[in-house]
């Protein structure tokens, strides 16, 4: 597992994604990337297993203190099929059939089942892990039934900021991407590709790369639900298609630090301010400029660890007046102070 927190923006340039942008915001898509760069994600893969049909093994909310995800708090969960199928159940009872190639994104880590045939029980994962080959990745001792085999690859995605940020908040609590559906999905296709020869190289670095590799699987991810999302769709990401909101939205991104209220985002915006509200609300669950003041803090969140200002410096970068004022509400929506952000310790 990758100790190393490292920003998507710091992927290597052969793997920038290209939704990864630096600058002043310009459109809606550069939106996504401003959110993106301010939550500090941290990837990794931590499961290369092989079961034969029957086998049915739980994935659980919660870990063991002595397994190798127990001290993570906030975290996605990637499961990647690359051989065989099986089924799964979330923890909303909800089913679905996995074939190869398929990418599965858990948002949220919440319980889960994983299963093939008809097994006469379900193993739990934590209960079967064994350390594998690479350093810090792990296999099974549990191999199931002498049926179909299938290879799962399991990856999380870890990050302190994400409860607070509304781009995960607004994702359903699976997300599916087969990527055989479509020509669109080369990148897809690569990374999934290249995180299965890392695995089966096991060569110096392949941790560091492989959570690197899982990062770019996200963003990718991310970008195929966004291009899919229905009319009536919730979310940020619906948001961002929706040509009202899109426009505040970019207002928003291009100059946070703004005085703005109500009336000078619907006029950036070319909408009344009360149709522009009542969009606001039903697509985002918020009005606007309630959705300004999160994102100032997830600006001075990603400002107090990454640069030199101090904190009343941040407090004005972000479009506070008083520190005061920008502690009590960074404290409100991280759940520590500023200094305590900075210092590493999350809430």
């Amino acid at each position: 597992m990758t100790a190393q927190q490292a920003k998507l923006a710091d992927l290597p340039a052969g793997l920038m994604p290209p939704a990864i942008v630096r600058g002043p915001v310009a459109s809606t898509a550069d939106v996504l990337s401003e959110v993106l760069r301010a939550v500090r994600l941290s990837g990794s893969v931590f499961l290369d297993a092989r079961f034969g049909a029957p086998f049915g093994v739980i994935s659980p909310a919660r870990w063991d203190a002595a397994q190798p995800t127990a001290h993570l708090r906030h975290a996605s969960v990637f499961h990647l099929i690359a051989e065989g199928r099986c089924m799964l159940e979330t923890a909303q009872g909800e089913v679905f059939q996995l074939e190869t190639g398929d990418a599965v994104l858990l948002p949220f880590t919440a319980a889960h089942r994983l299963w093939a045939g008809d097994p006469e029980r379900f193993v739990d994962a934590v209960e079967v892990l064994v350390p594998g080959p690479i350093d810090g990745i792990y296999t099974s001792s549990f191999s199931g039934g002498d049926g179909e085999k299938t290879r799962f690859v399991c990856g999380l995605l870890e990050s302190a900021e994400m409860l607070a940020a509304p781009l995960f908040r607004s994702l359903p609590a699976v997300v599916i991407e087969h990527t055989g559906d479509d020509p669109m999905t080369g990148m897809m296709v690569a990374t999934v590709r290249e995180i299965l020869r890392q695995l089966d190289d096991a060569q110096a670095g392949a941790p560091l790369m492989l959570g690197r590799l899982m990062e770019l699987l996200f963003v990718e991810t991310l970008r195929r639900h966004a291009a899919k999302l229905p009319p009536g769709a919730t979310g940020l990401l619906a948001g961002l298609a929706d040509p009202v909101i899109g426009r505040a939205l970019q207002a928003i991104h291009a100059d946070p630090a703004r005085r703005w209220d109500l009336e000078g985002l619907a006029r950036e915006a070319g909408a009344s301010r009360t149709a522009l509200a009542e969009r606001f609300n039903a697509v985002l669950g918020k009005p606007p400029i309630e959705y300004l003041a999160g994102w100032r803090l997830q600006l001075a969140g990603e400002r107090l660890r990454e640069g030199p200002d101090n904190i009343a410096r941040v407090a004005e970068h972000v479009g506070y007046d008083s520190e005061a004022a920008f502690a009590r509400a960074f404290k409100r929506a991280m759940g520590v102070s500023p200094g305590r952000w900075r210092s590493g310790v999350a809430g």
